[in-house]
């Protein structure tokens, strides 16, 4: 429980650092919750929210690169708190002077506490609690137990984004991913309604879903395995659901579609829809499910998505547009970059969930890895033409 003010504390001492904050990412991804203090008092439910839109924490978590500006008799530094790819939130701390040593053993101690916090919240309510800004309806809680715990996963041959949207209300959407040492498991589903009913369809989807790919099933499998629980212990509840497996050796992709919207494939700065066969809805009636087959390139950037994300007002929002438009961004970029459209487009009014996954596929030429921190170096293959991977999230190859 005291992990995150023990490190805040021995920066101070180390740096003679004038305060030292820990920030946390809000669950609807729009705010900062400060969490850990030397100079504030944030006792239980004192939390100070900041905005994250348009302000120096948004730049350090979009370009992954320390920001400083002078503070009084010092220099205030942010540094990212980032995990594989999963931004935590940001480190920020005041010390009497800054140099190129001192900034690396900060963000050297920015990303040992991502894996604090990584490591911490499989324990303690601390950290989900503490990015909640506003109160989570049941049916959202349900919801958003179902999810990964990281909303991004940075790996040699690919990058993995999700969001949803709203944060704290309606239940229904799920999206999932899973790393083997062969492949890649996505799923993408969406139970028919917005209560607790459909968060608890979702749930047993989810369930069914994780459990045929644990037990070593193809995507024909799990998905009858998903369609038979719907009609085993949910009569009447219906879900559409895209399941896909990426090879890691050579990009091959299956693809199972049931009922669900079409996928956006990004290739060579063209965007079209994947043109899948689409079998029944989970829940209809026993059904074969046919296993489709696509095969990805280096520099292919494919986007999963939910209905939420093109139904009523959110269809002003012109995605394959904005996919082309934000090609040069880190997939965590893109997927905030959708939700906030639709979000705009509603007016913050959602009257369903809008859901998005969006992969990056590099190759199989980004195999190298730093020793001291595990990340991924570029080395061969750039995973869009005229950049890598490294720089499209706004940092150094090799950097963490």
């Amino acid at each position: 429980m005291e992990s995150v003010e023990v490190v805040a504390r021995d920066l101070a001492k180390r740096f003679d650092a004038f305060a030292v904050s820990f920030l946390l990412i809000d669950v609807g991804d729009e705010q900062l919750v400060r969490l850990a203090s030397t100079t504030r008092e944030l006792g239980a439910g004192g939390a100070e929210s900041v905005d994250l839109r348009d302000s120096a924490y948004e730049e350090v978590l979009r370009t992954q690169r320390p920001w400083q500006e002078p503070d009084g008799d010092g220099v205030r530094v942010v540094l990212p708190v980032t995990n594989r790819g999963d931004c935590v939130g940001v480190l920020e701390v005041t010390v009497p002077s800054l140099d190129e040593e001192v900034l690396a053993q900060l963000g050297e101690a920015a990303h040992a506490l991502a894996y604090v916090i990584v490591t911490d919240r499989r324990f303690t309510d601390l950290y989900h609690s503490g990015r909640r800004t506003t109160a989570m309806s049941l049916a959202a809680e349900i919801q958003h137990q179902l999810l990964p715990t990281a909303s991004c996963c940075e790996a040699a041959q690919f990058t993995v984004a999700g969001a949803l949207v709203p944060a704290h209300d309606i239940g229904g959407d799920t999206y999932d991913y899973a790393v083997g040492h062969d492949v890649l498991h996505l799923s993408m589903t969406d139970a028919v309604g917005h209560d607790v009913g459909s968060a608890m369809t979702a749930t047993l989807l989810v369930g069914a879903l994780r459990r045929a790919r644990r037990a070593g099933e193809g995507l024909a499998e799990q998905a009858r395995q998903a369609n038979s629980a719907l009609l085993e212990h949910r009569q009447g509840s219906l879900a559409t659901g895209l399941l896909v497996r990426v090879h890691l050796s050579d990009g091959a992709v299956e693809l199972v579609n049931a009922g669900h919207c079409a996928p956006l494939l990004l290739r060579d700065g063209v965007v079209e829809p994947l043109v899948l066969e689409i079998d029944l809805l989970f829940g209809v009636k026993p059904h074969p499910y046919r296993v489709q087959r696509l095969a990805l390139r280096p520099g292919d950037r494919l986007m999963l998505l939910t209905d939420g994300m093109v139904e009523r007002d959110a269809g002003s929002v012109d995605l394959p547009a904005l996919l082309r438009d934000t090609a040069a961004l880190h997939p965590r970029e893109v997927v905030r970059a959708a939700t906030r459209a639709v979000r705009r487009a509603c007016r913050d009014h959602l009257q369903d969930d809008a859901t998005v996954l969006c992969l990056d596929w590099h190759g199989i030429g980004r195999t190298e890895r730093q020793a001291d921190n595990g990340a991924d170096t570029d080395t061969a293959s750039p995973s869009r033409p005229g950049r890598s991977t490294a720089r499209a999230a706004g940092r150094p190859p090799g950097s963490r």
